[in-house]
């Protein structure tokens, strides 16, 4: 790897990171010793790129710190081309209208010779079939989710079973070919996870969720990471 290329990945590993990164943790990824990481830390200080931190202890980058016009490798082209275009196939229309945008702007600024890898790449998602009409507007949805506001829906489960329930919803996800609602279940007491289309009624509230959505969401990885995905319904 030049060493061009090689600052250029040090500044992105410590843009990604959320908490110190150690000249060891660089050095594994970019595959070079830690001396040279120490080199290359210190020339990038010396270009004034706000990079804190001491060897040792690990590297941050302060925010608000921007990169040159963009440049990607032809592996982070083919994941944005994979991303977008699983998005354009299975998201709600609005995501996928914003993948398709998202797939111009890049093609924008990629050169002519890297072209190829974003309309033509190795890696494809498939196309969704037979997807089940959603019971509930997406867009709005991930809007309350934002939000941070509550929903009150009618579900019917796989058995028929019809019932009223007030969700703080969390994220939706994606289970093949169908959408679902992740969010704590007040009926319940416990995380659920609904199929959007089984949502027969829903109504967007103006109540907050009484609870911090992000402990909400920490709480539900510890119940995944422990115990089966939670249940539907």
């Amino acid at each position: 790897m030049r060493r061009a290329d090689r600052l250029f990945q040090i500044v992105q590993i410590l843009r990604r990171g959320r908490r110190p990164v150690t000249a060891a943790e660089i050095a594994e990824e970019l595959e070079t010793s830690r001396r040279s990481v120490y080199r290359d830390i210190a020339a990038l200080i010396g270009q004034r790129v706000p990079i804190r931190g001491e060897a040792g202890v690990g590297y941050v980058l302060e925010s608000g710190f921007d990169l040159p016009p963009l440049m990607f490798t032809t592996d982070e082209i083919e994941a944005i081309a994979l991303g977008t275009q699983w998005v354009a196939v299975h998201a709600d229309p609005e995501l996928a209208r914003a993948a398709r945008d998202v797939m111009a702007k890049v093609a924008t600024v990629l050169p002519e010779e890297l072209r190829p890898f974003l309309d033509d790449p190795a890696a494809r998602a498939p196309p969704s079939w037979d997807r089940p009409a959603d019971g509930i507007d997406v867009a709005t949805l991930r809007a309350w989710i934002h939000a941070h506001r509550i929903i009150a829906i009618a579900y019917r489960d796989g058995e028929g079973r019809r019932s009223e329930r007030r969700v703080w919803p969390l994220m939706i996800g994606y289970q093949d070919a169908r959408r679902i609602l992740v969010g704590w279940c007040e009926l319940r007491g416990d995380f659920r996870s609904f199929r959007l289309d089984r949502i027969e009624e829903a109504e967007f509230l103006d109540e907050r969720i009484p609870r911090s959505p992000a402990a909400l969401r920490r709480e539900w990885l510890k119940s995944v990471s422990r115990t089966a995905p939670p249940a539907t319904g």
